[in-house]
């Protein structure tokens, strides 16, 4: 592989780094650093920031996944993923006349995951109070953040959506009566007065941890889960074009609790490639990468033709082993095995596949539709119809301090078109169930009381017992897709941080979308344009159906770093969009 073309610098650094999807949340958690705060904190304070910056992206009443590792302790996985509630079963959604859970809408709402698992993060490895981590949130709810043109955009589209159905989420994002301007600074003083209220409920306890439990029980038993459950509760507008009352109750709210677990790892030219369970999509990643471990490293550039097409036949490999398997009491290991990986790899050959080729055993097959002109998702990045339904979604924050703790968060959901606002709140509730199956027997199926597999997907990068990266994406299913590249690029390339970031990425879209209505295109390929004429026109050749994208279109990708040996410290962030930053010193 030959250097690409950077934007910017690798930031090199000893005493801290962050690197986020908008330079808001970067700004803050690196300003937490420089105030003494470590990597627990920044993070937890940047996430609420990004809770404010991009709310058409994710929000409060989302969900929260994340790759944590204190210095000289193995990663875990912060499950802030929320369960179906009690009441969302198939039998009922099918009795409302559904075939699928719509994309927007109550009846798609898991219980809100992210703040709880939040405060357990700061509770567990931070050192801060919690007026002090959201009191950068709470400052700029009230004093305003810049609207970008996509957050803009989306708001003219759900427009008549807000006015007509959704009167709440109206006055919230438009109180002057109209979409606000890209570049027009929006406030949510509802949301500071709620974090204010959580502020106060903070002082209740007498030591840290209790003062933290405190708010987390006013999240979970008190005002908040009261207004968000009655909100849902009232009958309302749902992608699929009806009036449906939500199942979120205060039970549900109640019995809820963020976890931590052992993630799944996987060796790869001498690096463990660390991702969270198959209750999520990352293990298409290490399925993907246990595929290629058996190609000659010529073969896995990215910038070329036998290195795209062999990761995009990968990638239909491993996704439809997500189909047929993954879900909350799925259990990965078989599909890593030795010898079930080399019949799978024995099935990329020099011709693009257009078939469904699940593997293991019984696999699970999902209904496969192909979209009509409506239901096209571009390029991946967040496109949103008229009736609430998101496809690409979530943000990414990475942060790595002088100590060498790291922190890598992807929160999600719970974004301003996902249902009606809670008027007292200043928020609404997610859509993530919108990626179970209405079908028993779909391992993602909709089942009460059980998390939804989430795309939700953050990666480290440990080499011999430290972690020396951390990095991820918003993006959907092209999460791990566009990580991958980067992976390869950084392991077999030799580049840097940041130019492992802008060199031109691509994903396949030959997998049943996990966003509402669940469509795929056999041996779709979109790409960005600066792969180049030569490169486009092999993999036709190959038969892939290639999309020619902006050339600075796909993927949101931000990385830190620290290298043992010196202890020397690393940040990038993506250029695309124009909102990804990265700090540091």
């Amino acid at each position: 592989m030959t250097p690409a073309f950077t934007t910017r610098p690798t930031l090199k650094g000893r005493h801290g780094m962050a690197a986020a999807t908008h330079w808001l949340a970067t700004g803050t958690a690196q300003s937490v650093l420089e105030r003494g705060g470590n990597a627990f904190d920044a993070a937890v304070a940047g996430c609420f920031v990004l809770h404010v910056a991009e709310p058409h992206l994710n929000g409060p009443g989302g969900d929260l996944v994340g790759l944590v590792a204190p210095r000289g302790r193995d990663p875990r996985v912060l499950a802030g993923q929320g369960p179906a509630p009690a009441r969302a079963s198939i039998a009922h959604l099918r009795s409302l006349g559904l075939t699928s859970v719509p994309g927007a809408g109550g009846l798609a709402a898991a219980v809100p995951g992210a703040v709880p698992a939040l405060l357990m993060l700061l509770r567990d490895h931070g050192s801060w109070e919690f007026a002090d981590v959201v009191g950068y949130a709470i400052d700029y709810a009230h004093a305003g953040v810049p609207v970008d043109r996509r957050w803009a955009d989306i708001l003219a589209t759900v427009e008549p959506l807000f006015r007509e159905h959704w009167p709440s989420s109206y006055e919230l994002w438009m109180p002057s009566g109209r979409v606000p301007r890209a570049g027009e600074t929006v406030t949510n003083p509802v949301w500071a007065a709620t974090l204010e209220r959580l502020v106060k409920e903070s002082r209740r306890g007498r030591s840290r941890a209790e003062r933290l439990d405190a708010v987390l029980v006013a999240w979970r038993e008190g005002f908040v889960a009261r207004g968000v459950t009655a909100t849902l509760a009232r009958p309302h507008r749902h992608a699929d074009g009806g009036d449906h009352a939500g199942v979120l109750t205060m039970a549900d709210f109640a019995a809820f609790r963020p976890t931590w677990e052992r993630p799944l790892t996987y060796p790869f030219r001498g690096v463990d490639v660390v991702k969270p369970p198959a209750w999520g999509s990352g293990p298409v990643l290490l399925q993907a990468l246990a595929l290629l471990s058996g190609f000659p490293d010529a073969e896995l550039d990215p910038s070329t033709v036998a290195g795209v097409h062999n990761v995009t036949e990968a990638f239909k490999l491993a996704f439809a082993d997500r189909e047929g398997h993954y879900g909350e009491t799925a259990r990965i290991e078989p599909l890593l095995a030795d010898d079930y990986l080399a019949r799978r790899r024995a099935l990329i050959g020099p011709a693009a596949s257009l078939e469904w080729r699940p593997g293991g055993d019984l696999p699970y097959v999902p209904e496969l539709r192909t979209p009509d002109g409506a239901d096209r998702a571009g390029v991946g990045e967040p496109t949103v119809r008229a009736s609430g339904e998101t496809r690409g979604d979530t943000c990414h924050i990475d942060v790595v301090d002088a100590d060498g703790n790291i922190a890598s968060l992807t929160p999600s959901g719970g974004w301003l078109q996902s249902s009606p606002a809670v008027p007292e709140l200043g928020f609404c509730a997610g859509t993530r169930l919108q990626m179970t199956w209405l079908d028993e027997g779909a391992p993602a199926a909709l089942r009460p009381g059980r998390r939804p597999r989430t795309t939700l997907s953050p990666t480290m990068l440990v080499r011999d017992g430290e972690v020396v990266e951390a990095l991820g994406t918003p993006g959907g299913d092209q999460q791990d897709q566009w990580q991958l590249p980067y992976v390869l690029r950084r392991l077999i390339g030799g580049y840097g941080p940041q130019r492992a970031i802008d060199a031109p990425v691509f994903h396949t879209t030959h997998v049943p979308s996990s966003f509402w209505p669940r469509t795929w295109e056999p041996g779709g390929l979109v790409v960005e344009e600066r792969l180049g004429d030569e490169v486009v026109a092999g993999l036709r050749r190959r038969g892939h159906i290639v999309t020619v994208s902006g050339p600075w279109s796909l993927g949101r990708l931000s990385a830190v770093g620290r290298d043992p040996a010196t202890g020397e410290l690393s940040a990038a962030a993506n250029p695309r969009g124009g909102l990804g930053y990265a700090a540091g010193r």
